[in-house]
């Protein structure tokens, strides 16, 4: 058995929409990699043609050594696959959610009890054994949907949208879960989101825009792309401000939430140049480092809506 999901050209389309174009990329176990994009990007095509519910229309996609096309009831073993929406039945017990799912893939007995044991404990919720699912927070019924998924010990996890409705605490306990269950388990963990801390979590990331993978590689590799710094400018009058920055200082600046971002060498000094030639035209700035969100601007020319 390989170790490793290999795509190449895989594109898919409804209808005259193109979903994906020509996508394709490598990941071995151990690894954890989020695909980044807005709505319409192509990530839930993607989770869905991965996951075997739909076939694509063209291109190569090998799970592990295994053929999609042709092997997909030797895939579906390996996978584990926690979707957007909740899969966890909210009446009854923590334990009876994993119960149910062992007896799908035939625990009985001690060695049912074991394992749901064992993945009580690995995910932090022994104590809640016992508690409704509908009582538990938004973080903790994610830990139990990816225990639930766990049940199996599955090569590959999938995760459509696993940080979706979660405050930024809840998901960074999330992703530290994550990153151990890769580490210490060496499987595979494919994500797809649309949140931008989520994705610099991630030991690699893949940006999508309109069905294309734009751009692949850790969020330091992605954010080096960008030199220097970006400043925002807050303004009413982006438009007319936007023109005169790029006659004043031939730097291009790019509109997002009416706001102007602007990357440069060196923030600080363009920060204080532009107050000094504008000071009517601007309410406020701020200069920072490059993020996930900027990259994506850069990449595509499009604001990450």
């Amino acid at each position: 058995m390989e170790n490793r999901i290999t795509v190449e050209n895989l594109s898919h389309a409804y209808g005259s929409r193109r979903a994906l174009d020509n996508v394709s990329f490598t990941v071995t176990c151990g690894e954890i990699l989020c695909f980044l994009g807005p709505n319409g990007s192509g990530k839930t095509t993607l989770f869905k043609i991965l996951s075997t519910l739909i076939p694509p229309i063209s291109g190569s996609v090998n799970i592990l050594g295994y053929d999609l096309y042709t092997e997909k009831k030797a895939i579906r073993k390996l996978l584990g696959v926690v979707f957007q929406d909740p899969g966890l039945d909210p009446k009854l017990k923590v334990y009876e959610n994993l119960k149910h799912q062992c007896h799908l893939y035939g625990y009985k007995g001690k060695d049912l009890n074991y394992r749901i044991s064992e993945l009580l404990e690995k995910f932090d919720i022994k104590d809640r054994t016992n508690d409704l699912v509908e009582e538990l927070s938004g973080g903790l019924q994610r830990r139990v949907e990816i225990a639930k998924a766990m049940i199996h010990s599955p090569k590959v996890l999938l995760l459509d949208e696993p940080s979706s409705g979660l405050d930024i605490a809840i998901r960074r306990q999330l992703s530290d879960y994550l990153n151990l269950l890769a580490t210490t388990e060496n499987i595979l963990i494919l994500i797809t989101s649309h949140l931008i801390d989520e994705a610099e979590m991630s030991g690699k990331v893949g940006i999508l825009d309109y069905g294309k993978l734009v751009s692949l590689g850790t969020p330091t590799e992605l954010k080096s792309q960008i030199v220097g710094d970006v400043v925002l400018i807050e303004t009413s009058n982006t438009d007319v401000l936007s023109g005169a920055i790029a006659d004043r200082f031939s730097v291009s600046s790019t509109i997002i939430n009416d706001n102007l971002h602007v990357a440069c060498e060196q923030g600080h000094e363009f920060v204080r140049e532009v107050l000094t030639a504008f000071p009517d035209d601007i309410e406020n700035v701020r200069i920072g480092k490059p993020t996930l969100e900027d990259v994506f601007v850069k990449l595509t020319g499009n604001p990450f809506e």
